[in-house]
């Protein structure tokens, strides 16, 4: 048996920053992952995904701007573009177990399970921990209709040496949007299954109305409140079968992708051994993101489940336990300003408050929104779908909320963000002097 200070189980952003603050320290640490070293967003997630919009993009923008000093067609080479986003995920899981390496951290490859309060067992080695920080990430959520064994999952598309001809998605959040973006760029005829009565249901519905303008203009077609029933197979491809409020209906395809979101991936662990509490699939933790029934565990990023399901939480929460392991319990996330952006094209973003949160919380609200095409950022790039909401508290002049979808919405959320993690007015960004013409130039118009 060997002890460490910390065992962490993933390797992925989490796992990588709180292992690298408690061996800075002098602690020892073990890392343990059952997959290729490296996480989600490195691998399988933001990464590579936005690798392959690199090329829609690029693509989506000499289309638009056809017959405005941009001339012939281009198209997208899937192979290629697959083989550009391999030139950074292959050398990732090499490069980050060189890395554990480096600082001293022992490495593990297999699947964790506990059998016991402070012992991990991986491949034949035992482990004990003085602390254990799960850090495993998410996996998608199961689905269960006849035929769920035939979906695709996200990770695997990202792989595909060939883009099929007709893709379904089933869900309507950040993958379905996201990937049917860049396979419409890609020329497949492209449908979304989606069982609510809207898409990406964690953004501003006055924004997504306008984004699915774009839905339409790249062919996209949106299903919704579309339930799957049941996935068949039909001849070489596969027939998606839903119950609507009108019936049942039908959908054909040579691919169908599982885009319905993702939960912790905690269930290979045998939490139950380690007498970590856990309730409806998630971690039971306080404050300190420490189980509340076993206080040598923690958790970070996607399987604490506590913040939204974001890089950057991930690497926010690792340095929070890191800072309690390392002191004794004093540091809590703080989740304020923490923008969310689902990278179609173009791309839409929110930070802080949606407007009906917002009503229900401040008394008197200044909100500005609209739909502005015509502003010099959109015609610029021949963009057809820019709009903004943005919510001021009218006492206070502080910042609550600000959604954007358009050309650098990506980038200018950021902006929104730093004033309400920081309590700035919206007369502060008023009055900051932005590069113009930029995407952020727009923002004092927003407010």
């Amino acid at each position: 048996m060997e002890a460490f200070d910390l065992i962490v189980i993933g390797t992925g952003t989490a796992a990588q920053v709180a292992a690298g603050r408690v061996r800075n320290a002098g602690r020892s640490v073990a890392v343990i992952d059952h997959r290729p070293f490296g996480g989600t967003c490195a691998l399988r997630g933001c990464d590579p995904k936005k690798m392959l919009i690199s090329g829609a993009e690029a693509l989506d923008l000499s289309r638009r701007m056809r017959g405005r000093g941009v001339a012939g067609d281009l198209r997208l080479d899937w192979k290629d573009l697959i083989a550009f986003k391999r030139s950074f995920t292959d050398p990732v899981p090499k490069k980050r177990e060189e890395g554990f390496a480096r600082q001293g951290i022992s490495a593990y490859h297999g699947t964790a399970r506990f059998c016991g309060p402070d012992i991990v067992v991986v491949n034949g080695s035992t482990l004990k921990g003085r602390h254990i920080l799960i850090a495993s990430g998410g996996r998608p959520a199961s689905l269960r209709f006849p035929g769920a064994e035939h979906l695709t999952l996200s990770d695997a598309f990202m792989e595909l040496e060939r883009l099929p001809e007709r893709i379904v998605m089933v869900g309507g959040g950040y993958i379905a949007a996201e990937f049917s973006h860049i396979a419409a760029r890609g020329g497949a005829k492209v449908t979304v299954l989606q069982r609510a009565a809207r898409l990406l249901p964690h953004f501003d519905p006055d924004l997504v109305a306008w984004l699915m303008q774009k839905f339409a203009e790249i062919g996209v077609e949106v299903r919704l409140q579309n339930t799957v029933m049941a996935i068949e197979r039909s001849g070489g491809g596969y027939r998606v079968r839903t119950q609507t409020s009108d019936g049942e209906s039908a959908v054909d395809a040579n691919l169908v992708v599982h885009a319905a979101g993702r939960v912790p991936d905690i269930d290979a662990l045998d939490l139950a051994a380690a007498g970590v509490a856990v309730e409806d699939g998630r971690l039971r933790l306080n404050a300190y993101l420490q189980s509340i029934s076993n206080p040598i565990v923690y958790a970070a990023g996607d399987a604490a489940g506590q913040g939204p399901p974001l890089t950057p939480v991930s690497s926010h929460d690792a340095k929070v336990v890191a800072a309690n392991i390392l002191e004794g319990n004093h540091a809590q996330p703080d989740y304020r300003g923490v923008p969310s952006v689902a990278f179609t094209l173009p791309p839409i973003a929110a930070v802080g408050l949606s407007e009906s949160a917002a009503r229900a919380q401040a008394g008197k609200l200044r909100i500005h929104s609209a739909f502005v095409p015509d502003w010099y950022t959109a015609r610029r790039a021949a963009e057809s779908v820019y709009g903004y909401k943005t919510i001021v508290d009218e006492d206070s002049g502080r910042i609550l909320g600000a959604h954007v979808v358009g050309p650098h919405a990506d980038e200018v959320i950021n902006v929104f963000g730093l004033a309400i993690r920081y309590d700035l007015r919206a007369a502060d960004l008023k009055a900051a002097v932005f590069a113009y013409p930029t995407g952020a130039s727009d923002i004092g118009s927003m407010l």
